[in-house]
């Protein structure tokens, strides 16, 4: 995920409707809950950013 904060995410302008972005939540949800259960968070919450959602602060 780091990799992605550091050479794709720079490429295209500011527009995550969460906080944290989706990518470091990703990073938090592996390091509380581990590879499996961290790993289906972040699938979830990726899943739910879309332009239909409120979006706000949501912390793994």
């Amino acid at each position: 995920m780091k990799l992605y904060q550091k050479i794709i995410s720079p490429l295209y302008p500011a527009s995550c409707r969460y906080y944290p972005s989706c990518s470091q939540y990703s990073i938090e949800a592996v390091e509380k809950y581990g590879i499996v259960k961290g790993s289906i968070k972040a699938l979830w919450r990726i899943l739910r950013c879309n332009p239909f959602s409120r979006g706000g602060i949501d912390k793994p």
